[in-house]
């Protein structure tokens, strides 16, 4: 059986080819489909739904945080794909005692690409997944954004607030739309209205997912911060680093000129 390492640098010894893959997270599903995997997954979250018109036929076990361990091990995977953030750990090691468990650990553009291409490799797709990595490095780099001084707060929840912070993956797609974070504590700080109005951000992002952000939010923030520039954003454009990282550049250049014309 082959021997693979994953991004917490733990081995894993999978089938030749894994007919039976259970993923765990959201954005990794949409890549594990764009594969061309569709057959052979046969367990996903209730918070995977891409690609919409195929994910509504596969057994959902549970939550990301949250899964149905024993509903999981009802079906048998050959492979469990998940992520050190998004997964429990304590759910993670008790399905390593039973099945193969690759894991992902994401804080940068590299490190998604570098997963893709791992899981393309333990999955049997290693060409497919070569050709979606090379074409959003392509279209990163090509991103004609550049640096600027402007800082900006990512909100990712709501009573209590909570922002994306440094050495998050979200932190490095802020840079990429040439932002600067204007929080430098690390990963998703709980703050304060007081801490947001002192940190004067120049712009305000609220996402559209874990919290559901919407429009009638930006008044709230506006009040708080009148001088800043509040947006309702896609989430998954800021933290998916799966296959819909094809979309990002696109997305980026065109939130980057709505700020701009503001």
């Amino acid at each position: 059986m082959p021997l693979y390492h994953d991004q917490m640098n733990c081995a894993v010894e999978t089938p030749s080819t894994p007919k039976r893959i259970v993923s765990i997270v959201p954005s990794q599903t949409e890549l594990l489909f764009d594969l061309g995997l569709a057959d052979e997954i046969i367990g996903i979250t209730k918070f995977c739904i891409h690609p919409a018109e195929k994910v509504r036929y596969k057994t959902k076990i549970g939550g990301t945080k949250q899964l149905n361990i024993d509903l999981i091990k009802e079906i048998k995977p050959d492979l469990i794909i998940g992520n050190k953030e998004e997964n429990e750990r304590g759910q993670i090691e008790e399905l390593m005692r039973h099945f193969p468990v690759w894991m992902s650990d994401i804080s940068n553009l590299n490190d998604a690409l570098g997963m893709i291409k791992s899981v393309g490799d333990i999955t049997g797709k290693s060409n497919e997944a070569g050709t979606i990595a090379d074409k959003i490095r392509q279209q990163f780099n090509n991103l004609s954004i550049k640096q600027s001084e402007r800082r900006a707060a990512y909100f990712i929840w709501r009573k209590p607030y909570m922002v994306a912070g440094k050495g998050t993956f979200i932190d490095d797609m802020l840079q990429k739309c040439g932002l600067m974070n204007a929080f430098d504590t690390e990963r998703y700080p709980e703050i304060t209205a007081e801490q947001l109005i002192l940190a004067k951000p120049d712009i305000i992002l609220l996402s559209s997912e874990p919290y559901p952000f919407k429009e009638k939010h930006i008044t709230e923030f506006q009040t708080l911060c009148p001088n800043a520039i509040v947006k309702v954003v896609d989430g998954e454009m800021f933290s998916w680093y799966g296959s819909r990282l094809l979309q990002a550049p696109a997305y980026f250049s065109g939130l980057k000129e709505e700020i701009q014309s503001v």
